[in-house]
């Protein structure tokens, strides 16, 4: 199994997201690639990035240090790669062929100040395998217990049960399927497929329960229905194909990378016949 790649900036998020990252590498029997992306230099003096790098060294290889006798099947090490943060990850991920990536959605109080929510929506964005954010303030400690996906009436918005399934089967989750219509013509239909969704997933071994609602809101429902039942992670797909999403993340899934307090696994329609064999 190839590595998972998890960025970081030495902040309390992205230590939270490595924390999360050694247990998902653990399930899935694999190690972790730990990555830090050194600023353009015209950003910096030579002095303050010489100064920069060496702490971030001396940081990565502490991190590595104390996390290595909790890693039970693969290694875990480390690299600094030069440029944009999201490049960096894309780019690694294409070299290494890693299945996930791991990244904290709130750094403002690190070592560096550019890990916004917008630059967890871009790795989002521009990442060729899936992307799993988590918020700081998380309680990792929690059990992945209830994972929620949610459906609609379109034609990528079911594929993304199958990795959802497979998520399900390395945490021992449940799935809560929720069908969500704008259009009270559009109700029948997506019963239809949440029905099918549901079936799929104990098909292959997952506890799973379904609802239906509406809304008018995406983000607003979604959310609200995370928090009714104490949710432990969101599957959501990027909305658009990979051509498009290289300029612009859908509305929705931006909103919901950005505001979930809890973890968020993001997807791209193109990716998820990879990620269902990767998980």
């Amino acid at each position: 199994m190839k590595p998972i790649i998890v960025g970081t900036d030495f902040s309390e998020g992205s230590y939270l997201a490595l924390e999360l990252a050694v247990d998902v590498a653990n399930r899935m029997q694999t190690g972790i690639v730990l990555v830090w992306a050194k600023r353009e230099k015209k950003l910096f003096s030579n002095d303050q990035l010489d100064v920069m790098t060496n702490l971030a060294n001396e940081k990565l290889r502490e991190l590595c240090a104390k996390f290595r006798p909790a890693m039970r099947y693969g290694e875990i090490s480390s690299m600094i790669e030069n440029g944009r943060v999201s490049t960096v990850i894309s780019n690694l991920v294409k070299r290494l062929e890693a299945p996930l990536v791991v990244v904290g959605t709130n750094g403002a109080s690190g070592f560096e100040k550019y890990w916004m929510g917008s630059q967890a929506v871009r790795i989002v964005q521009d990442s060729p395998c899936p992307v799993l954010t988590i918020r700081q303030g998380y309680d990792f400690h929690k059990k992945l217990e209830r994972i929620v996906v949610p459906i609609r009436v379109n034609a990528n918005s079911r594929q993304k049960v199958a990795p959802a399934t497979g998520v399900a089967r390395i945490f021992g989750s449940s799935l809560h399927i929720l069908g969500l219509y704008d259009m009270k013509d559009q109700e029948t239909s997506l019963r239809t497929f949440v029905q099918q969704s549901e079936e799929y997933a104990q098909r292959h071994g997952v506890e799973a329960v379904s609802v239906v609602r509406p809304y008018s809101n995406y983000c607003d429902t979604l959310l609200e229905y995370a928090d009714e039942i104490s949710a432990d992670m969101l599957v959501v797909n990027t909305e658009q194909d990979r051509i498009i999403s290289q300029m612009f993340l859908g509305t929705n899934a931006q909103q919901v990378v950005n505001r979930s307090q809890i973890p968020v696994l993001s997807i791209h329609p193109a990716d998820f016949i990879n990620v269902a064999s990767r998980v």
